[in-house]
């Protein structure tokens, strides 16, 4: 769901471009959308800041409360999953995210908009885009490569507001792992989220009706 003002912003700034830049380059993707793959990430300075953190950060029970901290559940889950295939990985690792509890970043962190990396949502819990941040890095540890995944921010026509989600794209499909769908399913399947732009390790998209 919605995380703040600062992702309220953001959103309303793609979203304003994605209506001005249709043309025919653009190729279809997630949600039947067009979609415009750019350079760059000084638009998204919560994602460059989650990268930067995670990368650096030692998920380590150490680092976090004992009463709290589920650090040693996740590295164990991660370990149990080491070669298997790649439907039961992404099935265990969205049911795993899927059991945190969702929390404010205003609760949390004091503030209206936060990214948190793995080791503080496995502390704390979060929001929409801390589920899909989690999922993410979780399948990057597991070896799937960054260019068939993505954390999107949608608008959910359904509740009105902006939401985000991971989208991993496999063969000839594209599968959301979603902390408000307890499935993991099909973007086909998916007819109440409007993708406005998207982001991995490499690049970001926007997404154009």
């Amino acid at each position: 769901m919605w995380a703040g003002r600062g992702f309220l912003g953001l959103f309303f700034l793609c979203f304003s471009l994605a209506t001005l830049a249709v043309d025919q380059s653009d190729v279809a993707g997630l949600f039947g959308y067009k979609e415009r793959r750019n350079e760059g990430f000084g638009m998204f300075p919560q994602w460059v800041s989650v990268m930067q953190r995670h990368a650096v950060d030692m998920a380590a029970p150490q680092n976090c409360p004992v009463n709290l901290c589920r650090v040693p559940e996740w590295q164990s889950l991660i370990a149990s999953l080491q070669g298997r295939g790649l439907r039961e990985q992404v099935l265990a690792v969205n049911e795993f995210a899927n059991r945190f509890r969702y929390v404010l970043d205003q609760d949390n962190y004091g503030r209206s908009d936060y990214w948190a990396i793995p080791r503080e949502f496995l502390t704390l819990g979060g929001d929409c885009e801390d589920y899909a941040i989690i999922k993410y890095f979780s399948l990057r540890q597991l070896g799937v490569p960054a260019e068939v995944l993505r954390v999107v921010v949608v608008q959910d026509t359904n509740l009105r507001i902006p939401h985000a989600v991971l989208a991993l794209r496999v063969q000839d499909d594209i599968i959301v792992l979603d902390n408000q769908i307890r499935d993991v399913v099909s973007h086909r399947k998916v007819a109440h989220y409007l993708p406005v732009f998207s982001v991995n390790e490499q690049y970001w998209w926007m997404h154009l009706p």
